[in-house]
């Protein structure tokens, strides 16, 4: 006898059910790409088109769109750039993960895994990837990622070992924000404090305590040893 109509789709969610795999893990993990580079967004929607089981299904260039777009809808993963035009990845990850704690994020850089991954797990990304990645690296860590697990790299779960066996001594940028952080990098690239106010939505006088604060806390005295300094430790790239 001819199965009823609906019992053929009925017996398939019994098989999957009976396997162990769920039906909402059948359907694609639905992926939002933050990144201001168009280009960029493209080159990862054209590699995740040709894999099974990813869907993108967003893009946002800033860290307001993202916001706007993680409050609208739901997502299985959110792929982040680190340098943002209107505030930090460090800081929109924050934001977003005070919103919806539950909320996924696998954040992307070229900056190197010594600058921000511990920076990143420890406000709560779910992993920390470079952009000079593979292909299998990308997919790997959105795979594993959108599930719940974490990803770490081989660099990355060296970094995570030094800090915690204590073999490297703390560097005076490490003790910084994510905010103090970001206004160092920014002044060390040659940006003045106006620019750097208008880029963080910030007053000049806002970020001029940032400044004060973070030369204190690194004992340096101006703007030229800090930049120095970042020179010195590979912080510009």
């Amino acid at each position: 006898m001819p199965p009823r109509p609906g019992q053929q789709n009925s017996g398939i969610i019994r098989a999957l059910s009976d396997s162990g795999i769920s039906v909402a893990a059948a359907k694609p993990y639905r992926i939002l790409i933050v990144d201001d580079h168009a280009l960029m967004r493209e080159g990862i929607k054209h590699i995740l088109a040709k894999v099974a089981g990813i869907q993108v299904a967003g893009e946002a260039d800033s860290s307001r769109r993202a916001q706007q777009m993680t409050r609208q809808e739901s997502w299985d993963l959110v792929l982040m750039d680190i340098d943002l035009p209107d505030r930090s990845g460090l800081e929109t990850l924050d934001l977003l993960k005070k919103e919806q704690p539950e909320l996924k994020i696998l954040m992307l850089s070229m900056q190197r895994e010594s600058h921000y991954a511990v920076r990143a797990l420890k406000s709560g990304a779910a992993g920390y990837l470079n952009k000079r990645c593979t292909t299998d690296q990308l997919v790997e860590a959105i795979r594993l990622t959108a599930s719940g697990k974490k990803y770490i790299s081989a660099e990355v779960a060296q970094e995570l070992a030094n800090t915690i066996s204590g073999e490297r001594d703390g560097l005076p940028h490490e003790t910084l924000s994510n905010r103090e952080f970001q206004t160092l990098h920014m002044i060390a690239s040659g940006l003045p404090v106006s620019v750097i106010a208008e880029k963080l939505l910030l007053s000049v006088k806002t970020v001029s305590m940032y400044r004060a604060r973070l030369l204190k806390k690194m004992q340096l005295k101006n703007n030229a040893e800090l930049t120095h300094y970042a020179f010195k430790h590979n912080l510009l790239g």
